[in-house]
């Protein structure tokens, strides 16, 4: 599903260059203790992420993605001994017997063939054996397993947190912790909604005195958000597909805040694909005015017309990624470029464990 793409626009108009030093490669010592750009106006602000309650009216509705990551890259060896390093991609339903069943990516020397089988999680005490079934997935570019027993009680008891490429140390109990949004509830991501990890306990007690609700969506981050775009042609290029769900309550409070005047506050990029892609899929002229779950593979780039989100918090994202036309689409190309050349002067965290910023749709 790709967005309606200004045909102007080409891959190196989302490039920057950023000094290695600003990728974070470690959390804030507080959550919301993070910087935060307010990008709204002509001109940029430079807070602290804190200070959000102050930016926002009572009546506006904050929609988060409740999505938990998965402990889901997991270390093991193939029959012949050969080491393998897995990547769930995703759990998929079980089929009301013991097996379960994953879809993984497979990095080894060799890959393993249909009929064997894996030994996963032997860097821990207690690892398990994974039959491969074969190819799976929507390009057939996945590993298709089956182990005995609960897929999610493994991970949780031999995976490592699937900490981003550009994060160069291995994870440590800090990560399980801090990679986890503190509302995550519904397992199924291997990668953080950045985003949230911002709020706290203490945060989210004075959105809810100031009268700001909150609402939530669930979209399970998939490994191929840190896929490169590799041609300059954006509409040739083919987005992941990620498993996403709006329920009654959250379309309810939609309509609710916006009957009352409110304002839509979409926390990350996540919650805004899965927002967008269900007024998408649900064929609204308007906003959003049923539930809708499913695949999505929207691809948002200039010239998209947004029906749900009015305003977004989002971190820094990477150059030349879908996720930086698509904050270009929603606030303006020439908008973003400014701020972002704005961050790196006044020495921004970027990425995953950095900073933040708020957006205004235009």
């Amino acid at each position: 599903m790709t967005s309606a793409l200004t045909p102007s626009f080409t891959l190196n108009d989302f490039d920057f260059e950023l000094p290695p030093e600003l990728i974070a490669q470690h959390p804030a010592t507080e959550r919301s203790g993070s910087r935060l750009l307010d990008g709204r106006g002509n001109q940029p602000h430079d807070l602290v992420f804190r200070s959000l309650p102050d930016l926002l009216q009572p009546g506006d509705l904050l929609v988060f993605n409740d999505t938990r990551v998965l402990k889901a890259r997991l270390h093991g060896e193939k029959q012949t001994g050969g080491s393998v390093e897995a990547l769930i991609e995703r759990v998929l339903p079980r089929q009301g017997n013991d097996a379960g069943e994953m879809l993984a990516h497979i990095r080894a020397s060799k890959s393993p063939k249909p009929g064997s089988t894996v030994r996963l999680g032997t860097d821990g005490p207690e690892p398990f054996e994974a039959l491969v079934l074969g190819r799976g997935g929507p390009d057939g570019s996945l590993f298709h397993l089956q182990v005995a027993g609960d897929p999610f009680a493994l991970l949780e008891r031999c995976g490592h947190v699937p900490l981003p490429p550009y994060i160069s140390h291995d994870d440590a109990p800090e990560d399980a912790e801090r990679y986890q949004t503190v509302f995550a509830r519904t397992p199924g991501a291997v990668a953080a909604p950045t985003a949230a990890l911002h709020f706290d306990e203490a945060l989210l007690a004075r959105l809810a005195e100031r009268g700001i609700g909150t609402a939530r969506v669930t979209l399970h981050v998939g490994a191929g958000t840190f896929q490169p775009v590799r041609t300059e042609n954006l509409a040739e290029h083919k987005m992941h597909s990620e498993w996403f769900e709006v329920g009654q309550e959250t379309v309810d409070a939609i309509r609710a805040t916006r009957a009352a005047g409110g304002r839509i506050v979409s926390v990350g990029t996540t919650t805004l694909r899965a927002l967008e892609s269900a007024a998408v899929q649900t064929a609204s002229r308007e906003g959003l005015d049923r539930p809708c779950s499913g695949e999505t593979d929207i691809f948002i780039t200039p010239g998209f017309r947004f029906k749900v989100v009015d305003t977004l918090v989002t971190n820094f994202h990477l150059p030349k990624s879908t996720l930086m036309m698509l904050v270009s689409a929603f606030t303006g190309h020439a908008h973003v470029m400014g701020l972002y050349r704005h961050a790196i002067e006044a020495r921004y965290r970027f990425f995953s464990y950095g900073d933040a910023m708020l957006l205004q749709r235009r």
